[in-house]
């Protein structure tokens, strides 16, 4: 797509043209983290338990995909803006210093996770059966740390340009490799959670090659040249500052996680446990469209914002707004009417089948209005509105959820309290995040984009 066309095609094809492409990466993407799941949760015999080991370690990934986000979803945005003031060698600096970044903080993430792994496995809800296959698949998945940074750290620069069909194969490549690779290692060779792992990792190596190639080739905007690495203060901080709301969405994700985990364990054992993997699969899955929509609309809402084109910024929003509460709510729906065929495709454990139907309700039914949430706070970060975002981030994960999970099951609820929270942060969140965007969108648009 050519780059002047985010400045006057029409909008609801043009975002539609833009993020369908994406929608489908963050499908396939979402497989990244769940096909592993899926695959190991049909074994014959200890397949549940696998299941649970491989799921403890979502934190993990949570935590490394949160620091890719803090430099990607600061830089691409940055980048857009801009493309759309036709500073194109600014949104270059801005490339260089992120793909530096993201090198510096692999190395860093891998030596930190190596050193902490075993107390971070049982602090994550581990028990002595379970660590077993969490230490085995977190030891291989964290050598492919560099390349998920750079995957997902540096789509942003290549949806930045409306290249979103390049933007979608960085992902789909890697990431139908993983689907393809991860039968041979798991059944065939017989490794376990162990082949998962190593599936996973030539799988991200593949994206990061790719997306690196795409980046510094010849058709790409902004020419990334990793031979000069360069780190500025004077760009990385407005980089980190912008990225740092979805840095926090993701990595209070993580400490979610650990919530979730460490109070099931407690209270339900592996059981209950298991039952959290299933579920955090099935919402990573329900939330990748959204991802997908996101990653189109923001860099589109950031390129007009940047050329003063306020009502097309408020027509995109508004167009977004409503297909994704639309997804969101049909999603939600689904989840409840048909539980057990929903919860069937992550495993065959029919005692598992059976435990995890009944605390379905209480935890997906908050996802109806969880659209308006993630578009309104989207577009704040879309618009550079860092502060309002991070504090709408922080709101959601650590003054509503994880509060409530402590809370509501030291009630009679107990585990239904768990599942619970979720819903009901869902639900109070995307109503206050909505509320203060009416509020602020005007204001912000009168005052403009800063100039370079």
């Amino acid at each position: 797509m050519e780059q002047n066309q985010l400045g006057t095609g029409k909008i609801a094809p043009l975002v539609m043209k833009l993020a369908f492409p994406l929608i489908i990466a963050q499908l396939v993407n979402g497989l990244y983290n769940i096909v592993d799941r899926i695959y190991l949760g049909h074994l014959e015999g200890a397949g549940a338990e696998i299941l649970t080991g491989v799921g403890i370690t979502y934190p993990v990934i949570l935590l490394i995909t949160a620091f890719s986000n803090l430099i990607g979803s600061g830089g691409g945005p940055l980048a857009a803006i801009r493309l759309g003031q036709k500073e194109n060698k600014k949104a270059e600096e801005i490339l260089a210093v992120s793909a530096t970044s993201l090198l510096v903080l692999s190395a860093m993430l891998m030596v930190v996770f190596y050193l902490l792994k075993t107390p971070l496995i049982y602090l994550f809800g581990a028990s002595d059966k379970t660590f077993v296959h969490a230490n085995e698949y977190l030891t291989i998945y964290l050598i492919g740390t560099p390349f998920v940074q750079l995957t997902l750290g540096l789509n942003p620069f290549i949806s930045a340009q409306g290249k979103t069909t390049m933007s979608m194969l960085t992902v789909v490549i890697g990431a139908a490799l993983n689907i393809a690779l991860d039968p041979l290692f798991i059944f065939v060779f017989d490794m376990g959670a162990a082949g998962a792992a190593i599936a996973t990792v030539i799988s991200q190596a593949v994206s990061g090659i790719y997306v690196v190639a795409i980046l510094s080739g010849k058709h790409s905007t902004m020419k990334l040249n990793l031979k000069k690495p360069v780190i500025r203060k004077n760009v990385l901080l407005p980089i980190m500052a912008l990225g740092v709301s979805p840095f926090i969405m993701s990595a209070t994700e993580a400490a979610i996680s650990v919530a979730f985990n460490s109070r099931l364990q407690v209270l339900g054992g592996d059981m209950a446990v298991g039952t959290m993997t299933i579920f955090s699969s099935i919402l990573t899955f329900i939330n990748m469209p959204v991802n997908g929509m996101n990653q189109a609309v923001t860099p589109l809402i950031s390129y007009n914002f940047g050329a003063a084109l306020d009502n097309r910024v408020k027509g995109i929003y508004r167009f977004s707004l409503v297909v994704e509460f639309a997804y969101c709510f049909i999603m939600s729906c689904l989840c409840n009417i048909f539980p057990g065929t929903v919860i069937g495709m992550f495993t065959t454990d029919s005692t598992l089948i059976n435990y995890a139907i009944p605390y379905m309700k209480f935890f997906i039914t908050g996802m109806a209005l969880f659209g308006m949430q993630c578009c309104s706070q989207q577009t704040f970060i879309g618009l550079g509105q860092a502060k309002i975002s991070l504090f709408l981030a922080i709101f959601r994960k650590i003054i509503l959820l994880i509060p409530l999970v402590f809370i509501l099951s030291s009630t009679p609820l107990g585990i239904t309290g768990v599942f619970l929270a979720e819903s009901i942060s869902d639900a109070l969140s995307a109503t206050v995040t909505e509320t203060v965007f009416l509020a602020k969108l005007s204001k912000i648009l009168r005052k403009g984009a800063p100039k370079p």
